[in-house]
């Protein structure tokens, strides 16, 4: 770990020089500024906040030990002093003692000597930053211990009285900032807020539920509100843009005391991010408080408006569906859970029309879309109508490959009865009499699977026997035509020379 280093000298340069040789990366410092006068010295102390000043006696307007002793008076930061004097002017060096200032640095500056002094520091300042961060976890775990007995409205133990008083003083009032987060990324969301919280007074992490936790934070009459909640709600954002975050501030309290209220309306605060647009900053309590939800709407119209479309593989149908039942949702306002709980049970009567529905399929779909853990999941209206679309598209998709894996077997099934039954009078209608589907969807199905329609198949199995016959010179043209299922001889005619570009007494007299 690196530490600031301020020198301050009468001549700030010639200090440079004489120090110029040592290594102050190897020693762990870097010089963050220099200074001419004790004056100048502690205004740079306020400014560039160094760990470590190294600073001579003999200085214009304020000498070294008058400037820290101004500091030490002011009772700013803590900062590590060290002395550089001359052999005539130790007793300079004996009074900074009494400041309780135990390192200096003799002139001439030796090498050696001024390395193992710094090392020196340097190890004190490692320690002493050690002990700080081991004192300021073990106070804000204490102090989580008793705000979180507060949150659960737990009597609270006498031995935190002193501990609550220090807690409260100079504070007006009292807040929770709730941030929800997807199981993924909740860890590292806590890590990041947890190191934006270092340093920061009056501001603690809290777990609290599964997937969330929560900064409490407290304000001094003359801050701003809420500013350090945002600037740090604010870089939460900037370090997961686009990632979903939901991030909701309670109502204010003046004593600590009254915090679960705070914590109950930053949930319902929360609870409003379903109608919000994606990623909104902080939403306040205050800005949703006249807001309520709605309980009312027709959920056997909803739920036939999205199932028929299903039920006929109507995926644009579909789409149009879910966007109509979300724009419906969102005018009424209905209640989250409400909502979530329809999408479920709308997802589970979709995935009941799937194949294989109540197998192994059907339980890798409602684990694939995580549909038990939707009611509790993190997610907005246009999230949750994105899932429950894309849902449905994916069940569809299914069934039209369910539909044309069947639809196979019964166009084999249907060119086989044709190939038997083509010399008779045979029809569409009645083919599809046979097969007991509607003549339309046979024609269709047929055109589809086999690339052609109806009547040409029928033709082409026809004038593919007739010239097998033609062939065999046996039989006139007119009792061929019969036998192949023509009862005209003029229509056995023009199929034949349509088909094969010639008559069917020409065909018998070439050369084949």
């Amino acid at each position: 770990m690196k530490y600031k280093v301020l020198l301050i000298d009468d001549e700030p340069s010639a200090l440079e020089g004489m120090l110029l040789w040592i290594d102050w990366q190897e020693l762990g410092f870097e010089v963050c500024g220099t200074s001419s006068n004790g004056r100048e010295g502690l205004q740079q102390m306020k400014e560039l906040e160094p760990d470590l000043v190294i600073t001579d006696v003999n200085m214009p307007l304020l000498n070294g030990l008058e400037m820290i002793a101004a500091w030490q008076r002011e009772g700013q930061r803590e900062i590590k002093f060290a002395i550089l004097s001359g052999y005539s002017e130790f007793e300079y060096a004996q009074t900074a003692i009494r400041y309780g200032i135990n390192h200096y640095l003799l002139k001439p500056v030796f090498p050696e000597e001024a390395a193992e002094e710094l090392r020196e520091i340097h190890q004190e300042l490692k320690q002493e930053t050690r002990s700080r961060m081991m004192n300021l976890i073990a106070a804000s775990e204490e102090s989580s211990t008793l705000i979180k007995e507060l949150l659960n409205e737990n009597p609270v133990d006498k031995t935190y009285t002193a501990l609550y008083a220090r807690l409260s003083e100079g504070i007006s009032y009292w807040n929770l900032c709730l941030i929800q987060s997807t199981p993924e990324m909740y860890a590292e969301v806590r890590e990041k807020a947890a190191s934006l919280l270092t340093g920061k007074a009056a501001m603690y992490l809290i777990d609290l539920e599964a997937g969330s936790f929560g900064i409490v934070y407290g304000s001094s009459p003359h801050a701003v509100e809420g500013d350090g909640i945002h600037e740090l709600t604010l870089a939460l954002r900037e370090a997961y843009p686009g990632q979903p975050l939901f991030i909701a501030g309670g109502d204010c309290e003046e004593s600590l005391c009254n915090i679960a209220n705070c914590y109950r309306t930053a949930k319902e605060a929360l609870m409003h991010y379903f109608y919000q647009p994606e990623n909104p900053g902080l939403l306040a309590y205050r800005e949703i408080r006249e807001q309520t939800f709605s309980y009312h709407y027709d959920p056997i119209r909803l739920i036939d408006a999205l199932l028929s479309p299903v039920n006929t593989l109507d995926i644009a149908g579909y789409r149009q569906a879910v966007e109509a039942a979300a724009r419906g949702f969102r005018e009424k306002r209905v209640a989250p859970e409400v909502v979530k709980k329809f999408a479920i049970h709308i997802m589970y009567r979709i995935q009941e029309l799937t194949p294989e529905a109540g197998g192994e399929h059907g339980e890798n779909t409602a684990k694939a879309f995580k549909l038990p853990e939707i009611q509790h999941s993190m997610m907005s209206l246009s999230g949750l109508m994105d899932h429950l679309r894309v849902f449905g598209e994916s069940c569809i998709e299914l069934l039209l490959q369910e539909q044309d894996k069947c639809s196979h077997g019964i166009v084999r099934e249907i060119n086989q009865y044709m190939q038997q039954h083509y010399r008779e009078s045979l029809s569409i209608q009645k083919l599809a009499e046979v097969f007991f589907l509607h003549p339309v969807y046979l024609g269709q199905l047929l055109m589809k699977k086999n690339g052609i329609n109806f009547n040409e198949q029928l033709h082409n199995l026809r004038i593919a026997e007739a010239s097998l016959l033609l062939r065999e010179h046996k039989l006139k043209l007119s009792e061929i035509a019969e036998q192949v299922g023509y009862a005209n001889y003029g229509q056995f005619l023009k199929q034949f020379e349509k088909k094969m570009h010639m008559g069917p007494n020409e065909y018998r007299n070439a050369k084949f």
